[in-house]
């Protein structure tokens, strides 16, 4: 079984620790017969251990204390009152809550499970950590840490992302890209709101009226494909220099970080036109696209009058 974990590399690991937790269960499951403890299963030993060291306890609080959600510990109750160990609805102050303590017999067993069982488990583990060159203990609290700050879901997630940010580039506006800029904008316009008569204006001119009038359109290649097309419109106002427009990606290549570096290329192509300060609108129910504009470092600002009816949210970016 090792070779085909070596063979697998460190992607294995979720089966690997699958296969130890049931080795692991396995053993744990036999030890309460070893010290005549009939009937007692080894998933009750945390809901068990609290209880006998912290007396009764209500369903959220045993939750809280082992990291279980509440149905699998109410679950738990279940069985181990079934078996005689524990009784519910304990007499307490708010009787809403289900409070739930060891019955005689439960603490009956508390020598075998606590004092002998649990004393001699800690022994062998221990001399296990002694016996490797690595403490799996100390290094299942690390993990245990590094999950909670970022999960594996989400640590693949980015690194899919890096890896697919290999094949894409930016590159400027050509005509061959004129019906890709109008067909990817219009498809997710349509979808949430109508076309109005300013994205006509710019779609089906883009040349005369962004690009002539000294602004740029970005277009994003994933794989040589055009999957994503922005632009930056000159604005005739004396606080902000080019309004960021028309920024779509297809829905084939969402996900792939397309946006953002069409954004960054825009604020860089911004910059180095001289730009101060750029300008952008959007709407609240478009929420990837406004999380977006605030990674990128646009800030929210007081409403001013847009040719937009959907325009509900209004950004900038001071360069």
């Amino acid at each position: 079984m090792a070779e085909i974990f070596k063979r697998i590399g460190t992607m294995a690991i979720v089966s690997r620790l699958r296969l130890l937790s049931q080795q692991l269960t396995d053993d744990a499951s036999k030890l309460y017969q070893v010290y005549d403890i009939d009937g007692f299963s080894s998933k009750w030993f945390p809901v068990y251990f609290i209880l006998h060291q912290d007396g009764k306890q209500t369903i959220t609080q045993i939750a809280q204390s082992i990291g279980h959600s509440q149905p699998s510990v109410t679950k738990i109750i279940k069985e181990m009152a079934a078996a005689g160990l524990v009784k519910e609805h304990l007499k307490s102050k708010d009787k809403r809550k289900n409070v739930v303590g060891l019955t005689v017999k439960g603490m009956n067993i508390s020598e075998q499970i606590i004092n002998e069982l649990s004393r001699d488990a800690n022994t062998a583990i221990d001399q296990m950590i002694a016996q490797s060159q690595n403490n799996l203990w100390d290094a299942i609290e690390e993990w245990e840490q590094l999950l909670k700050q970022k999960s594996l879901l989400k640590r693949i997630q980015e690194q899919k992302k890096q890896r697919e940010t290999k094949h894409i580039q930016i590159v400027p506006y050509q005509g061959a890209y004129k019906s890709i800029f109008k067909n990817l904008n219009q498809q997710w316009v349509s979808t949430y709101f109508e076309m109005e008569e300013t994205d006509y204006k710019y779609l089906d001119h883009p040349e005369e009226n962004i690009i002539e009038k000294g602004g740029q359109i970005l277009v994003a290649l994933y794989k040589d494909q055009p999957m994503g097309v922005c632009a930056l419109a000159k604005m005739e106002d004396p606080e902000y220099d080019f309004e960021l427009i028309k920024m779509a990606v297809s829905p084939e290549a969402q996900g792939k970080n397309i946006g953002y570096l069409l954004g960054k290329e825009a604020i860089r192509l911004a910059k180095e036109l001289g730009a101060t300060k750029l300008y952008l609108e959007s709407n609240h129910v478009l929420k990837p696209a406004v999380n977006l504009y605030h990674k990128l470092g646009f800030v929210n600002i007081s409403t001013r009058w847009s040719p937009y009816k959907r325009a509900d949210v209004q950004m900038e970016l001071v360069l």
